[in-house]
């Protein structure tokens, strides 16, 4: 099934050579036609009700909604539905081309702004930005909480921090040998999970190595505590940095600065490193700022209930964990810090850029995670969303008219058939993940195309990327300089002292080869 990359690189790759490798002017070719490709927002509807209200269009504490609320008719039990992702046992299939690294980041990422309600599935937590609140928090009592406020020499602009095992990492968010709230974080969102009592089924916690930091999400694996830990060290780096070049700056102007110059810095990367991994463009995309600023897509954000949930990714991750001295079954990955904090943040990142992730698709979750799966399409059905063959038409696609259009997987086309009986019943949500990979992306099309669309509108349209504020009065030249000599994670691990080699802390296998339009 040709997808929307495969059809407009094929005619593109042709004009890249006139113009040379990772030209402004391609990207910004690909960036408008993808975001072009659906409605820009803001969108008629929200979950706030099924019609277009001014409480819909105005109160963010709903999720929008890219299509209207529609009634899809008897559909098949929850726990059959499940059946199409769940796995038989010992048959994980590995991705050729992306490392746990990819999903490390992604979920650092999307635990930022994605943050459905765990009780009202129609409603969100989220600031609607991409603005490493993980890091700093949501709100200012949450972000003063996490920050030194010292105006000493050597101290200011610094959020907190401790030494441990000679390296830097955030300060714990319990009572030692406890279960109660360092006071001194109380602002702070309880870290997921931590509640009691616990889940049934639900992985043992170790409240004394879980980490006071911005997000209640951030806490939940070693590998997104060190994706923390790195934009930490990053901060207190770059404030000491700020400091040392403006004597005169109290601690409220470091911090400030400091903060701008970390969140361009990271929407960078989530373009130039993160999103040049999905797509499989003949070339390297750049993050120019510019390409939004005239643009009539140049709208405020808001999250959209298709988005939360097109990001459950659970079958990225192996089975299996290879940390650096010994492997870590998955259920055991979760809400402890202490195999990060035993290696060093160093050994994390150098475990996760080399262990392939999983496939993600139909019948490769494993049985650890199926529970979110039956969660996931619960979701979309308490939120009444559209079909599946809808989304594509919305995005610009045809509509598929069998089965086979969806997957080439004999077994994949046999359940939806199973399940659904005719095309047009397919759920937004199971739709999604069936749907073949992309040749060279290791996401299926409409997916892919759904990231890009979001990942541009949202992260080229955030405040200080926008005409009149990137530049050097928001950052200082030495800190535009730096947002713009930086194009991966391994880039800042590097300038943090580690003994490794930054350019080996990637997400695209080492073994990968893109054809003959890309190194």
């Amino acid at each position: 099934m040709a997808g929307f990359f495969d059809n407009f690189f094929g005619t593109l790759g042709v004009v890249i050579d006139s113009w040379g490798w990772a030209d402004k002017a391609a990207s910004r070719i690909v960036v408008n036609k993808l975001v072009r490709s659906t409605r820009s927002r803001p969108h008629p509807w929200s979950t706030a009700s099924d019609y277009t209200s001014w409480k819909g269009l105005t109160d963010r504490t709903f999720l929008a909604r890219q299509l209207p609320a529609a009634d899809l008719g008897d559909l098949p039990d929850l726990a059959a539905v499940a059946q199409l992702f769940e796995r038989p046992e010992g048959m994980q299939r590995l991705s050729k081309k992306s490392t746990c690294l990819f999903p490390a980041f992604a979920q650092y990422l999307t635990d930022g702004f994605l943050r459905t309600d765990p009780v009202d599935k129609r409603r969100t937590s989220s600031n609607h930005e991409i603005d490493l609140c993980a890091l700093y928090g949501r709100t200012e009592s949450q972000t003063d909480a996490l920050r030194l406020k010292a105006e000493d020499a050597g101290s200011k602009g610094r959020l907190k921090s401790q030494d441990l095992n000679g390296e830097e990492y955030p300060l714990y968010h319990f009572l030692p040998d406890s279960t109660d709230v360092d006071p001194q974080f109380a602002a702070l969102d309880r870290p997921l999970g931590t509640s009691v009592p616990q889940h049934e089924g639900s992985p043992a916690v170790d409240f004394g190595s879980l980490f006071a930091i911005g997000g209640d999400r951030a806490n939940s694996t070693p590998f997104t505590s060190m994706m923390n830990t790195l934009l930490l060290r990053e901060h207190n780096r770059i404030a000491g940095e700020l400091e040392q070049r403006n004597p005169g700056w109290d601690d409220e102007r470091v911090f400030q600065t400091a903060r701008n110059i970390m969140i361009a810095l990271y929407i960078k990367i989530v373009i130039e490193q993160y999103i040049n991994h999905i797509t499989p463009a003949p070339f390297s995309l750049e993050a120019d700022p510019s390409v939004a600023w005239d643009a009539e897509w140049n709208r405020p954000n808001w999250m959209t209930v298709e988005f939360s949930l097109l990001y459950r990714w659970h079958s990225l991750m192996p089975d299996v964990i290879e940390w650096s001295d010994r492997q870590i079954p998955l259920m055991s990955f979760s809400l402890d810090n202490r195999p990060l904090i035993e290696v060093g943040l160093a050994a994390a990142f150098e475990a996760a850029a080399r262990q392939p992730a999983a496939d993600l698709g139909a019948f490769n979750t494993g049985a650890a995670l199926m529970r979110v799966e039956v969660g996931a399409v619960h979701q979309g059905r308490t939120n009444r969303l559209a079909s599946y063959n809808d989304y594509r038409v919305e995005y610009g696609l045809d509509r598929v008219e069998q089965f086979s259009d969806i997957s080439s997987d004999p077994a994949v086309e046999a359940k939806l058939r199973e399940l659904y009986g005719s095309v047009d019943k397919v759920e937004f949500y199971p739709g999604l993940f069936a749907e073949d990979l992309v040749d060279k992306s290791p996401l299926p099309n409409l997916l892919m195309i759904m990231v890009g669309v979001d990942a541009f509108s949202q992260a080229l349209t955030n405040p200080l990327l926008s005409k009149h504020v990137f530049n050097a009065q928001t950052f200082t030249q030495w800190g535009l300089d730096l947002i713009m000599e930086t194009r991966s994670v391994g880039d800042i691990l590097q300038r943090q002292g580690a003994m490794t080699d930054g350019s080996t802390i990637v997400m695209t296998q080492p073994g990968w080869r893109y054809g003959w339009y890309r190194p």
